[in-house]
């Protein structure tokens, strides 16, 4: 599958994961660059929720995790779904914001491609000591550029846990690559056709 497309005025995108089939919203995010959006799945439909938390579930268990983190909040239903398959009793949840019943947290900042202002991944002290000396999976719903994914490395190592392997149901456009990331399948990024020509020229 091609990993960026010409944008043409499309208002869908169609995909097919482990026997699903869905319609996805093209979404604009930046100047001249689109996405298949992909919110209305993760946060609300059952059935594909269950499907892809399952299989992640199986591929993410030869690496031994012993807790979940995941960023805030589209990948939470997914992260819930991957620790049940897995006996887990916890999941982490690393937050956007600090919150006012934090005592104590660690953050860090990230850029995300769906966001147009630089964020931050907080873990409170509770979180901290849940990963502390465990081995971590890091979830998303998605990884494209991998901002989110390396915040979320660099706060399992500032807290002493091992980051043992990364997973997520897509990998969109070409950016992020990593040996130890689990993904389900591939999602373009759709670009205007000016920037279409740029991308040939540098690959011409």
């Amino acid at each position: 599958m091609a990993e960026v497309l010409p944008y043409r005025g499309q208002k869908t995108y169609r995909i097919n994961i482990l026997g699903l089939t869905r319609e996805l919203p093209v979404v604009r995010v930046g100047e001249g660059v689109w996405i298949a959006s992909n919110a209305e799945l993760v946060l609300g439909d059952v059935e594909f929720i269950e499907r892809v938390g399952g299989e992640l579930a199986r591929r993410v268990k030869p690496y031994r995790p012993d807790i979940i983190l995941t960023p805030e909040a589209k990948s939470i239903a997914i992260a819930y779904e991957v620790s049940r398959r897995l006996g887990h009793e916890r999941f982490v949840i690393a937050r956007k914001s600090v919150k006012a019943y934090m005592r104590s947290y660690v953050c860090e900042d990230v850029k995300s491609i769906t966001t147009r202002e630089r964020q931050k991944l907080v873990l409170d002290d509770r979180a901290v000591e849940q990963l502390r000396g465990r081995r971590v999976c890091l979830l998303d719903d998605i990884v494209s550029t991998g901002g989110t994914m390396e915040a979320m490395k660099r706060l399992v190592s500032k807290v002493g846990g091992e980051a043992v392997c990364e997973a997520v149901v897509w990998r969109e456009g070409p950016w992020y690559r990593s040996e130890r990331l689990i993904y389900l399948s591939t999602l373009p990024v759709f670009v205007s056709e000016e920037k279409m020509l740029g991308v040939r020229g540098t690959r011409g």
